[in-house]
């Protein structure tokens, strides 16, 4: 049986590894940038509902895991 090259252990392995370094330094990244903000991001987002910030705090993500995507792609 021809197993499809994607399948291989090896394969799954560094896949997962590679989405496990890409999370962490996302929320890294996310730490940083609450650590140098003048106001806690998770609060003021979750107790004083800032959709604002929220925004703000998705576009962040999005383009940082961007950055990530295509460091880890090459």
């Amino acid at each position: 049986m021809n197993v499809p090259e994607w399948l291989h252990p090896a394969v799954i392995g560094g896949t997962v590894l590679y989405a496990v370094i890409g999370v962490v330094v996302l929320w890294l990244a996310f730490l940083i940038i609450d650590w140098i903000t003048p106001y806690k991001l998770w609060e003021e987002i979750v107790e004083e509902k800032n959709l604002a910030l929220a925004i703000m705090v998705g576009s962040m993500f999005i383009a940082l895991g961007m950055i990530i995507a295509a460091a880890i792609h090459g």
